[in-house]
């Protein structure tokens, strides 16, 4: 009977032992792919039209974060929990024109992105650059910009010169999204004279530096800090970003520069696609809108 009764247990050990196993195995492979997705290979949805018809909405994209250099985890997957993070070790700087994905800045006019959001856009001005756009052609350092192939604008005539938007940046530039600059793109160790007629195109950059908002114009006389400022010196690069599709893009034009210290990784293979407006109680339809002549296309 104690023999039956062991044997009894033992199986009992055994099943308990195998049920903990598998979930400490189920666990590390959770943390495994935390830490992939955190730091070698993201993953993107793309839930807007800004980068049509280069990427689609519905495109599934997996994003290169060590073309760029790698970094620990910026915040916890799937939350808006930051963490701190540091930059293990640097590979490159984004090329113009490459598709990069990189962590929002914030609004034009907010030191803070309320929520971690990632964007796509295409690099289109560089450090020292200086971009201006013309009837809505782009021109770098005086000279047209490359066409991307798929670029498309949906308005039928630009929008003329001195007709000033007031959601441009920088604020009360009289610019508008299809006339704009020219404006120098801020480069590390540049040091730039303030004036009350620049301060909007730095003011948010310094503010950010600081983490906190400390630039005040009085009369003709910047401060920052609380102390007369007539230069600021550029702590790191920045770069201008655009849409493909210009006429539909939330991009640099509205709220700015993009720090290097944002930048995630490179756009780089469409590993699913379909159609997103359909939802998933359609089951059978949305499978059938599955775009299968773009997945494991790579993104230029």
């Amino acid at each position: 009977m104690k023999k039956k009764e062991k044997e009894k247990k033992n199986k009992e050990l055994t099943s308990a032992k195998k049920t903990i196993n598998f979930f400490k195995g189920l666990l590390f492979a959770l943390i495994a792919a935390l830490l992939i997705k955190s730091t070698i290979l993201e993953t993107s949805r793309i839930p807007t039209g800004s980068m049509e018809k280069t990427i689609l909405v519905g495109d599934f994209l997996f994003v290169n974060r060590v073309v760029y250099g790698l970094s620990t985890p910026r915040n916890i997957p799937f939350t808006n929990v930051e963490l701190p993070y540091f930059t293990l070790f640097k590979y490159r700087d984004p090329n113009r024109y490459d598709i990069v994905v990189f962590e929002y800045p914030g609004d034009r006019d907010q030191l803070k992105s309320r929520e971690i959001m990632t964007y796509v856009k295409r690099l289109i001005g560089m450090p020292g650059d200086t971009l201006e756009i013309k009837d809505q052609v782009v021109f770098i350092n005086g000279k047209e910009a490359w066409i991307p192939p798929h670029i498309q604008y949906l308005k039928p005539y630009p929008i003329p010169r001195g007709v000033a938007r007031p959601y441009i940046f920088p604020k009360n530039s009289g610019w508008n999204e299809d006339n704009y600059g020219p404006l120098v793109i801020p480069k590390k160790g540049d040091v730039i004279k303030l004036t009350p007629q620049n301060i909007e195109t730095y003011r948010m950059l310094i503010n950010r530096d600081y983490g906190r908002y400390v630039v005040t114009l009085q009369g003709d006389k910047v401060f920052i800090d609380g102390k007369p400022a007539d230069t600021y010196t550029i702590k790191q690069n920045y770069y201008f970003m655009m849409g493909d599709n210009r006429d539909d893009s939330a991009d640099s034009r509205f709220w700015g520069f993009v720090p290097r210290e944002n930048v995630i990784g490179k756009a780089w293979i469409i590993y699913w696609s379909w159609n997103p407006r359909i939802p998933f109680t359609h089951i059978f339809e949305l499978l059938g809108s599955v775009r299968w002549d773009r997945i494991m296309k790579v993104v230029h």
